[in-house]
């Protein structure tokens, strides 16, 4: 009886967030080994069973009840068509019925995308004709509280405001205008490609922990100030680098000499502090420069590196110097526009140092797959042959991203006590879409946000 307790359990955890959400923000999931063997005549889809509803198993039954509520329903044989639905913003609870063994594996996929959900485990276990408390299942399905939640945060649309306030026409009304050269390019970087995942986490930060959806004023110069800073880091790297591509495009420097992309670079910081200047939060700057002082000394722990064998320990003292300021600088700044919430801020910090190491260390790792240049900087591939020069490549690979897999988990296991559900959920899914599930790759071309 010990994993049916569990599962009770897990069920008690989750259900007040579960009856907070409208009924029609919730997805049924139900095994095809419902329907009886031999006598289906259903066809399965891509998406999961077609029922003819012919009456001989429970499953149209619980299908009726889930959409007379005003909820969707699936039959399905894995998870994928799930994680979709959770991804697109489709469904924002989920209710699954399958055996026992399944539901160990299901559901920690939940608790990964940090989206609530309720088991009820089959009375038995087998893959054909197998029966379920029906009447637990619409016990389970109808709970409602009267504290409804409110739809959860839509990434979309956050991602299209935070968008839209880096058009040209937005930037000009809180930069500087383009009355000069310098000026102009500012405008032009600031304007152009990027993935702004700063500014987006920032603002998605501010809006999960107040519920609101119409962003603050300083909400948005935060945001911006932000780019500022993290556009003006990606020119003086690339200086520093000698690169001469970025997105696709040629960098600052290799259009106009290391001296003028300097010059850019620093009216770029200058206009970061000029835009956070004009809030009534003081606090905003010195978030922003104990930030900026602690990425210069990362990179010129960096930079000072003599190109003698480097230790693994060096290596990730440049990492929580250099990368982890850019990450933890925008949870931060979200969390001071909201005044309050100050007592989050160790929480955050812990899962900014994890996934900012984490990020470095699946950047290394990707340069080394593709046979990137590694020995201009201490990285952590070096580190690796320093210390285990009888590796192969192989082994080495393979070390990397254990420990990616060890920060990524450290990152998760950080906000395991948040209460705030939506931060919680943000979190989750910013960091799986940035390291990717456990023991996963995913393969970037082409060099872009650092």
């Amino acid at each position: 009886m010990l994993n049916w307790i569990m599962v009770e359990i897990h069920n008690q955890l989750w259900l007040p967030i579960v009856a907070g959400i409208p009924h029609e923000r919730r997805l049924l999931m139900l095994p095809k080994c419902l329907s009886q063997y031999g006598e289906c005549q259903a066809e399965f889809d891509e998406y999961g069973l077609l029922c003819h509803r012919c009456g001989r198993c429970v499953i149209p039954r619980l299908q009726d009840r889930a959409e007379a509520l005003g909820g969707l329903s699936i039959v399905a044989e894995g998870f994928t068509q799930v994680i979709e639905l959770i991804e697109n913003r489709v469904v924002d609870a989920v209710i699954g019925v399958s055996c026992l063994e399944s539901l160990e594996k299901a559901f920690p996929l939940l608790v990964r995308h940090a989206v609530p959900g309720l088991a009820i485990a089959l009375n038995d276990s087998g893959c054909r004709n197998t029966h379920v408390d029906t009447d637990y299942v619409e016990e389970i399905m109808t709970i409602l509280s009267d504290d409804v939640t409110p739809r959860m945060l839509d990434h979309d649309t956050i991602r299209a405001q935070v968008n839209r306030w880096f058009t040209r026409a937005e930037l000009e009304q809180l930069m500087q205008p383009a009355t000069d050269t310098t000026r102009r390019i500012c405008l032009d970087w600031m304007s152009g490609d990027g993935k702004r995942w700063r500014p987006f986490l920032l603002a998605a930060v501010w809006q999960a922990l107040t519920g609101k959806t119409e962003m603050t004023v300083d909400v948005h110069r935060a945001a911006v100030a932000v780019e500022c800073f993290h556009k003006a880091s990606l020119i003086h790297d690339d200086v520093e680098d000698r690169d001469e591509t970025r997105y696709g495009q040629p960098t600052v420097n290799a259009l106009y000499g290391d001296a003028f992309a300097i010059n850019v670079g620093d009216a770029l910081l200058g206009q970061g502090y000029r835009i956070l200047a004009q809030s009534n939060n003081a606090e905003l700057l010195r978030l922003a420069s104990d930030a900026h002082i602690r990425l210069c000394c990362g990179q010129g722990e960096e930079l000072m590196w003599d190109g003698s064998p480097v230790t693994m320990d060096y290596v990730m003292n440049i990492f929580r110097n250099k990368t982890v300021p850019a990450f933890e600088v925008s949870l931060m700044l979200g969390l001071s526009c909201t005044g309050n919430f100050a007592h989050l801020r160790p929480m955050l910090r812990n899962y900014s140092e994890a996934l900012g190491i984490a990020y470095q260390l699946k950047d290394d790792l990707d340069d080394f797959v593709r046979d990137n240049e590694l020995g201009c900087r201490p990285s952590a591939v070096l580190a690796l042959r320093t210390e285990h020069p009888e590796w192969n490549r192989e082994e080495a690979e393979k070390e990397l991203q254990r420990m990616i897999d060890v920060y990524r988990q450290q990152a998760l296991d950080s906000i395991t006590g948040l209460d705030e559900l939506e931060l919680k959920r943000l979190l989750y899914q910013v960091t799986e879409k940035i390291l990717g599930t456990g023991s996963e790759r995913k393969k970037t071309e082409d060099k872009g946000d650092k």
